[in-house]
């Protein structure tokens, strides 16, 4: 699937991949387009095979701090303020334990007998470390580490971080005396040349062990960032190593949560980007990475591709697959079956990476065929490969109308990036430009290349 690798329609941010058996899941809090409040009432679990990550299932949701129209609350002690974020689920002993953080209350522990939940209460946190470092209870952004060993760390904190060692028997009790704080220091060491903004811990903490080293994922400073730090140690302390994905690169970022998981052979990272111009409208992304021998992972870009390996030019693609989206344009829903790019002015660039338009044949041309909503101008879509400064291969013609608009573009062989670079004749207006500046042009919903 390409990104986002859940149907569109789904709003899964904070994603946590863990992977069990034969399926990787997918456990994450849950946004609703266009709201104006980070998550809901609900925590939720997709899972695919590892041998098919095109062939995603829903399991519905999984804890509940509010009753609705199928489901009791499973948490007796919340109320309207108390919304799910960013859960974690680990294995141990053959269960499955799902760590939630409950806003404005206490958070909780509960199990199931399979790693799709639904998930029953245990029990909210039991433990003597200070409020203060725990947040009355919240445990902000619970990461749970299961060790070889078979101790159990949980791993917390906004703008703060600490950890602290689980009782392995219950789950839920928190020993006491185990508390670690700042598992991420306040400061880099200043050996490592970098700065306090792109190391300093804000949330999303998530550990893993790969070998034998401990890696901790976070948010940093740099919010739109998925940062990470190794330790040889599972106490820590973590030494801060650089960052995996920016959701703010050509595109209107906002905060970042998610994790890292070894598909198949293949590690990938997980995160989330924002929609409807708001930065609590969040979809599920991923990208491939690399763990490279000295436990480094080099920075990915963001693409269109999600677990695909190129794009099919000569398929339909919805434009919400843009991973370029600059100059005011932004991805909207305007219901579960129609999401478009929206708010195209004079100089916006919408990129898609990246297409495989095949061998060389016997053709010299292509047509570019796209469904936009008009709104009443007219522009010109310029078609570049390779950037938005890259080679352009055709320009299309909006016009006033909804419909079909069609351009000639050269033929293009290989693998490339498509960008889509909008301008106007309006600023040849004079004194009348200003009439234009800034107004929507289009909409686009989806486009194809045939040859």
């Amino acid at each position: 699937m390409p990104n986002p690798y859940l149907p569109p329609w789904e709003y899964i941010p904070d994603g946590e991949p863990r992977v069990f058996g034969d399926r990787v899941y997918v456990y994450g809090s849950h946004d609703e387009a266009g709201s104006d409040h980070f998550c809901d009432y609900v925590l939720k679990c997709w899972s695919a095979p590892i041998n098919n990550l095109n062939d995603w299932t829903c399991h519905g949701d999984i804890f509940h701090t509010r009753a609705d129209r199928d489901h009791s609350s499973d948490t007796d002690w919340t109320d309207e303020r108390c919304r799910l974020f960013a859960p974690d689920v680990v294995e141990k002993d053959g269960k499955y334990y799902l760590f939630a953080y409950i806003v404005n209350a206490k958070g909780c522990v509960a199990v199931s007998d399979r790693p799709e939940g639904p998930f029953k209460l245990i029990a909210p946190y039991k433990y003597t470390i200070s409020d203060e470092i725990c947040c009355n209870g919240c445990f902000i952004d619970p990461g749970v580490l299961v060790d070889d060993d078979g101790r159990v760390y949980i791993y917390c904190g906004f703008e703060r971080s600490f950890l602290a060692e689980i009782n392995g028997d219950n789950m839920y009790e928190v020993l006491d005396n185990t508390c670690i704080e700042h598992f991420i220091p306040v400061k880099p060491r200043e050996e490592d040349g970098f700065t306090e903004e792109e190391s300093f811990f804000f949330e999303a903490a998530s550990p893993r062990k790969v070998g034998d080293t401990y890696y901790m994922i976070y948010s940093p400073k740099r919010g739109s960032r998925l940062a990470y730090a190794t330790s040889d140690s599972p106490t820590g302390p973590f030494r801060y190593r650089g960052y995996i994905v920016d959701n703010g690169v050509d595109y209107p970022g906002g905060n970042n949560h998610g994790s890292i998981a070894c598909i198949n052979g293949q590690w990938y990272v997980f995160y989330h980007r924002m929609t409807n111009r708001t930065i609590m409208s969040r979809r599920g992304c991923v990208e491939k990475i690399e763990i490279l021998p000295d436990g480094t992972i080099p920075t990915v870009e963001m693409t269109s591709l999600g677990f695909e390996g190129s794009l099919l030019p000569y398929r339909i693609t919805p434009a919400e697959y843009a991973c370029v989206l600059k100059n005011g344009p932004y991805v909207t829903e305007k219901n579960e079956f129609n999401r478009v790019v929206t708010n195209i002015r004079d100089g916006s660039i919408l990129g898609y990476k990246y297409f495989d338009f095949g061998e060389d044949d016997s053709s010299k041309t292509m047509e570019l065929s796209a469904e936009v909503i008009g709104l009443g101008c007219d522009a010109t879509i310029h078609i570049l490969i390779d950037g938005e400064d890259g080679e352009e291969i055709g320009t299309c013609q909006v016009g006033r109308d909804s419909g079909i608009v069609r351009a000639i573009v050269n033929k293009v062989t290989g693998r490339h990036s498509v960008f889509f670079k909008i301008t106007t004749h309006y600023k040849e207006l004079g004194w009348m430009a200003g009439y234009f500046e800034g107004k929507c042009l289009f909409e686009l919903k989806s486009f194809v290349f045939m040859k």
